[in-house]
């Protein structure tokens, strides 16, 4: 089996576009949380509140390589583009090689392309639609356009599973490599902020409708929590077979040990603490490591009560009440099929910082969570090897990621 290691990593995000300006806002606890004023057209929409990030088309992008791309594939595609520069391997003939390949998702493609197809639908016309509708609307958007663009001609692995989109992404493609088909991956995902996306968790009452509190929200884990929120942004991590990136001098971030993903088969919404724990577990099997050795838990910790009370007592059932865990979604919101990504980048740079934010706006832990180290009121200095990162999907999809510092 070959090892596995990250030589490449960028994330676009409600708090900033670049580490040292996210890191600054976690140490800071400062949110990504907006006002969402214009949503209130909607009619029966309850929540007010998302998480956008700061981004338009890059100049550099011409209106030809991008009449393909909805917002999502654009943020995937940059995303993707500043982890390959972050890695060396922009301009690498190996791109052309075959021997790269992409795994990469998204919850949905972007809403402008289905807008096209839904008006033919209502309106019995389909002059709104062009050559590009499908191609901007179709579930593997990102990682089409991501190899379009960059030429990238080996192996493609959508991976379109909601909230676990981008970590299932970064598995498989440690599986890939692992076992030798590639030596090289872009993995990650990306999803757009849309008041669509918001009124799938208000249909379940699952948004948050602290509207006029957008600093006071989300709240993972705590017992005054009302709900998620809505971001969007992009994370792409570049893993490379670890001889290669050796023998080319790349700087190693760290090292993927292992991975475990499933499904509860029992519910398409419901969280279920066993099938949670079984990840976990088959992540540790994967690395061949005691639960006793992981020093950090990066959380899922969407501020539902269902999520929370569930990922909670899965993550005590596993590593006991001793594990430091936090969730970054109280900072940027729920990123949907970009948050595994995102939030493995920043965890993964703290590892090597040597510090793990705390989660935001938790204050009062809520008694039906299990007992954990839950990070909260500042930063937390520690000394990391190995960290876990879980994200938890729609249709009980499970991921677990393990990293370790090098």
């Amino acid at each position: 089996m070959k090892r596995v290691v990250v030589t490449g990593m960028a994330a676009i995000t409600p708090l900033g576009n670049d580490w040292e300006t996210v890191a600054q806002k976690l140490k800071s606890q400062t949110t990504g949380i907006q006002s969402m004023d214009d949503w209130g057209k909607y009619k029966g929409l309850n929540t007010r509140l998302g998480a956008p990030v700061n981004f338009s088309r890059p100049e550099h992008y011409s209106r030809k390589q991008v009449r393909g791309m909805g917002r999502v594939a654009m943020l995937g595609t940059y995303a993707s583009e500043l982890a390959l520069i972050d890695a060396g391997l922009l301009s690498d003939p190996c791109l052309v090689s075959g021997q790269v390949g992409i795994a990469y998702g998204s919850s949905s493609g972007s809403f402008d392309g289905l807008i096209d197809f839904t008006k033919m639908l209502l309106n019995y016309d389909k002059g709104g639609m062009n050559a590009t509708s499908y191609i901007r609307m179709m579930g593997h958007t990102c990682p089409v356009n991501i190899s379009l663009h960059f030429g990238i001609n080996g192996r493609i692995i959508p991976t379109s599973s909601a909230c676990t989109s981008s970590s299932q992404g970064i598995g498989y493609a440690y599986e890939t490599i692992k076992h030798g088909l590639q030596v090289a991956m872009v993995a990650g995902g990306s999803d757009e902020l849309s008041a669509a996306q918001a009124a799938v968790f208000d249909t379940l009452f699952a948004t948050s409708i602290r509207n006029d509190e957008p600093d006071k929200t989300p709240r993972p884990f705590d017992k005054e929590r009302d709900g998620l929120v809505i971001g969007e942004g992009g994370g792409t991590l570049i893993l490379e077979e670890r001889e290669h990136a050796l023998s080319r001098g790349a700087h190693i971030y760290a090292e993927i040990i292992g991975f475990g993903t499933n499904c509860d088969g029992q519910h398409v919404t419901q969280p279920d603490c066993d099938s949670m724990q079984v990840a976990m577990r088959l992540a540790l099997q994967d690395a061949g490591l005691n639960a006793a050795v992981i020093d950090y838990v990066s959380a899922h910790g969407t501020a539902t009560e269902l999520g929370d009370i569930a990922e909670s007592h899965a993550t005590a059932a596993v590593f006991g009440n001793r594990i430091p865990i936090s969730s970054m979604k109280s900072y940027t919101g729920h990123t949907l099929g970009a948050c595994g990504a995102i939030e493995a980048w920043a965890a993964v740079h703290m590892m090597n910082e040597g510090w793990f934010h705390p989660t935001a706006n938790l204050e009062n832990i809520d008694p039906a969570c299990a007992e954990l180290d839950y990070i909260k009121g500042d930063i937390r200095k520690m000394d990391c090897e190995y960290l876990m990162s879980n994200n938890f999907a729609f249709g009980g999809i499970n991921t677990s990621l393990i990293f370790k510092r090098v």
